[in-house]
């Protein structure tokens, strides 16, 4: 509902104010100029999504074993985590260029930057659902002769579950932004390309439609994780109703 307020009031201002369409081209305009350039949109935004899939897979992966490895050992957890805070202050702006030029142009600079943009904040969440572990439930698994790793697949992961899917949410929203930074840096193919190609050509009703695009695999990539989320978790939706 507030989508569709903001994009009429968008639309009458365009209209009524006399605006230039090449300062800000109206919603109408920019889903006509989307269905008419459907085929260059649609062949640029499947290397983005590829990007974007291969690169989030990479990040799941990483974060995912990294915080096994952090969850195990202290001293690890103490060291690396430094490293992973100051990795998150560094400027992407700055980074994609240099990753570009040591990597070449291909798919795993584009791959390397989502991983980045995206796997810190699931680790962060990992480590801390770990942490919320109730000692309760750990003690008694361990009196009944559980081995470390068995306390942790029945009781330490699943109370970091909904930590993670929070986690997850998050870095869904960076993925495409990451792969769209990336191809900023150097592409042949991509929303990126398309968009700086529409600028250079002074066709702000392309940029807004390829920027319509990108937002459009946000939301689907973001309600993917929320159906997984149910999937994996149809407790948490029972507890969440009983709460209320």
């Amino acid at each position: 509902m507030a989508i569709a307020g903001l994009l009429l009031a968008w639309q009458l201002y365009a209209e009524l104010s006399g605006i230039s369409p090449t300062t800000l081209p109206s919603p109408w305009r920019v889903a006509q100029q989307a269905w008419i350039h459907k085929t260059a949109l649609y062949d640029n935004a499947l290397p983005t999504v590829r990007a974007t899939l291969f690169g989030f897979a990479c990040s799941l992966m990483t974060a995912f074993l990294l915080s096994i490895l952090m969850d195990f050992s202290r001293p690890l957890r103490r060291a690396l985590f430094p490293v992973f805070i100051i990795s998150q202050t560094l400027p992407l702006v700055a980074i994609a260029p240099l990753v570009v030029l040591w990597f070449g142009f291909g798919l795993v600079p584009k791959i390397m930057l989502v991983a980045l943009v995206t796997f810190f904040p699931m680790l962060v969440a990992l480590v801390q659902g770990y942490e919320a572990t109730e000692k309760e439930i750990a003690q008694l698994l361990q009196s009944m002769g559980a081995s470390r790793w068995r306390v942790f697949w029945l009781a330490r992961l699943p109370s970091a579950l909904p930590f993670f899917f929070a986690g997850l949410r998050i870095s869904i929203t960076y993925a495409v932004v990451g792969a769209i930074f990336a191809e900023y840096a150097g592409a042949a193919k991509g929303l990126g390309i398309y968009i700086l190609n529409a600028k250079n050509n002074f066709r702000p009703d392309l940029v807004l439609a390829a920027v319509g695009v990108s937002a459009t695999l946000t939301l689907v990539l973001f309600g993917i994780t929320v159906l997984v989320q149910r999937l994996a978790m149809p407790w948490h939706r029972f507890e969440r109703e009983q709460a209320r």
